[in-house]
């Protein structure tokens, strides 16, 4: 994944990125979920990062998404 095209705006585990990936779909953001984990374990490898996830988004979006995953990210402590 080209660093120029996307950035990466949350890690957590699944739970928590499906919550991002709903808010940011929810305003037309079509988020990038990237699972290492799952792809080492398809692979035959050991993961360290068992169960989580990276969420990346088009630098287009880059400052909507901001918001939107910080808005998220509050509404989770509460």
């Amino acid at each position: 994944m080209s660093t120029t095209e996307y950035t990466k705006v949350y890690y957590g585990n699944f739970i928590l990125v499906t919550r991002v990936k709903d808010a940011l779909e929810g305003v037309g953001i079509i988020p990038i979920i990237k699972d290492e984990g799952e792809s080492q374990r398809l692979a035959g490898y050991a993961s360290m990062n068992a169960g989580f996830q990276e969420v990346f988004v088009h630098n287009d979006e880059l400052e909507k998404a901001t918001e939107i995953v910080e808005r998220v990210k509050v509404d989770m402590e509460a």
